[in-house]
């Protein structure tokens, strides 16, 4: 099954919507506002740079981040008295809670096809690109299995 291609810009363009019209009324700390808008600029810098595996892996990582910090905040800060721009404020902020998973599985489509790897090894976390090309230069080169023609010149070219 093929996924959708999804435009990054779309994504950001959603989340900092909604996370304006979530502010709207102060019902949240202002921590709130500080992590989304950051987690949007690491956003901004991933469409900046559409090479970089740094930078979607970095917004990945603080979308998952904000899904934590949100659900604490709304489970903290839920207001008792729902006025009109409240309820508003508020079903905004909870609608964009409920957009991140989606925007989670889709930045890390774009991680993957940017040339990101996910792999966990003996519990370690490894993410990064393919290193396997790189010759290490802390350990000495194995010895040629034909020390004959490793040790021979090429004879002179005539001209």
């Amino acid at each position: 099954m093929e996924v959708p291609a999804v435009n990054l810009k779309a994504i950001i363009l959603v989340h900092w919507l909604l996370t304006t019209w979530g502010c709207i009324v102060p019902w949240l700390p202002s921590s709130y506002a500080w992590g989304n808008f950051t987690v949007l600029a690491l956003g901004v810098w991933a469409v900046a740079q559409r090479d970089s595996i740094d930078a979607i892996l970095m917004f990945l990582a603080g979308l998952l981040l904000t899904i934590l910090t949100d659900i604490v905040h709304f489970s903290l800060y839920y207001p008792s008295s729902l006025l009109d721009t409240t309820r508003f404020s508020t079903g905004m902020a909870i609608f964009s809670l409920l957009l991140k998973p989606l925007s989670c599985f889709f930045a890390y489509q774009m991680y993957r096809e940017r040339g990101g790897e996910y792999a966990l090894n003996l519990g370690v976390l490894n993410v990064g690109q393919d290193r396997s090309s790189y010759q290490p230069i802390d350990q000495p080169e194995p010895p040629c299995p034909y020390p004959d023609v490793a040790n021979k010149a090429a004879p002179p070219r005539p001209y």
